[in-house]
């Protein structure tokens, strides 16, 4: 009896054996093809990439400015457009230009394009014009930060700085870069003279030897004309934020807001903006927020200039009494009078100061004077509005342009604006 109860043991354990090999053989596989079906999954498409520095101006981020909205009890959110790649807003603008300058024929490859600016057009036209094969001239007052005109000349345009004067005035930066396209135009037109006759350059043309005609020329002897830009009356600009800033910050808070604010200088991006936000919704309040010396509070609130040597554009002396650059007029343009304004608030130099070393400590935002200034108005709409309201604003460029004046604690003592508060006391916030 032992041998058979032998036997059926060891039969036993080699059945119980094969099951267990079986058994783990069966889940091995099964695991084996789970790992495989896993390994099968299809990799995520990659984003297509931007086709050159054009491509990728435009679509920045909507952001929560914390420490404002905490403060406030409503949800304000800023624009980075000192994200684009030319650092500003008015990269959107440069493009809209010289594309319908070019598509107009009023431009060709191998012009400049001619502008006067305090610097971020300037800049943004700087940046974009070689991308369209043209190069770019820019008359700037030499009030402005000391480092646009370094950018500016690093970009590769010719800058000229001259002194501020008022807008009547013929050598006011704007029409002095008028002058300059108009003189391009001609050196243009003189240079295909003489490569038409034969090869051989004449004696003279229109008054000028060949060689004057080079010489006394600040273009490059290849230049096929010059455009001004016109950023203040050239309705591009306010086509570049109908068309593209003010959608997007509709499908970024998905039409969930309640008022827009910003300041003006040339008006196209509150003029494009605010249409556009107010054609979607004509609930959505849209404010402008005035700097020092500027007439446009009075324009928007009263309905005429502040005095009747502003309203005719006469004033005979640099009308700004800011620190802020980029901001703040004495004359209505053709862009600002395209804006939908419910109404204005009054910003000052010490408000954009203490409010750019806030948003720096406390949000690590570093913003240029536009900016700052933007964000005062964004405080006193949510101020007016009350808390539980959406507010968006621009964030125009940071203070890497502005390190030597708004950010130069010597010269902010020179006009007794050295920063002293802590908290947002500086606008009855406490």
């Amino acid at each position: 009896m032992a041998p058979v109860r032998a036997t059926g043991l060891i039969v036993t354990a080699a059945t119980i054996s094969i099951a267990l090999a079986s058994y783990y053989c069966f889940y091995y596989n099964k695991s084996n093809t789970k790992t495989t079906k896993l390994s099968k999954k299809k990799t995520p498409k990659p984003k297509p990439s931007k086709k050159g520095l054009v491509d990728a101006i435009g679509n920045t981020p909507l952001i929560r400015i914390n420490s404002l909205s905490d403060a406030t009890g409503c949800e304000i959110l800023g624009k980075c457009e000192f994200l684009n790649p030319g650092g500003s807003v008015k990269d959107r603008v440069a493009v809209k230009i010289i594309e319908e300058a070019l598509e107009s024929g009023k431009l060709s490859r191998g012009g400049v394009v001619t502008e006067g600016s305090a610097g971020s057009t300037a800049i943004s036209l700087a940046t974009v014009a070689p991308t369209y094969g043209c190069k770019c001239h820019v008359v700037i007052p030499d009030d402005a930060a000391i480092e646009k005109s370094q950018i500016l000349e690093a970009l590769g345009a010719t800058v000229e700085r001259v002194r501020p004067v008022s807008i009547t005035h013929k050598d006011h930066y704007v029409n002095i870069a008028r002058r300059r396209a108009t003189e391009a135009n001609e050196f243009a037109s003189k240079q295909r003279k003489a490569d038409c006759l034969d090869g051989k350059e004449p004696a003279q043309i229109n008054g000028y030897g060949p060689d004057e005609t080079k010489q006394s020329s600040i273009f490059s002897s290849d230049c096929t004309g010059g455009f001004f830009a016109d950023q203040f009356e050239n309705l591009a600009n306010f086509r570049a934020h109908y068309d593209a800033t003010g959608p997007e910050i509709w499908e970024q808070t998905g039409g969930r807001l309640d008022a827009f604010v910003a300041a003006a200088g040339t008006g196209g991006t509150v003029a494009g903006v605010s249409r556009y936000l107010q054609e979607q919704n004509r609930n959505i309040k849209c404010f402008l927020v005035d700097p020092p010396g500027s007439s446009l509070f009075n324009k928007v609130t009263r309905g005429v200039m502040y005095t009747r040597e502003e309203a005719e554009g006469k004033r005979l002396k640099n009308p700004f009494d800011t620190i802020t650059e980029g901001i703040g007029i004495n004359r209505l343009t053709q862009n600002f009078t395209m804006a939908k304004l419910d109404g204005a608030f009054r910003g000052t130099d010490r408000e954009a100061v203490e409010m750019s070393r806030f948003l720096l400590k406390n949000d690590g935002l570093f913003l240029g004077s536009s900016s700052a200034m933007n964000c005062v108005g964004t405080v006193r709409v949510a101020q007016s509005l009350g808390p539980g309201h959406t507010i968006v604003t621009i964030l125009c460029d940071n203070g890497m342009r502005h390190l030597s004046k708004f950010y130069d604690a010597q010269y902010l003592s020179q006009h007794g604006l050295t920063p002293t508060t802590t908290g947002l006391e500086f606008l009855n916030i406490k």
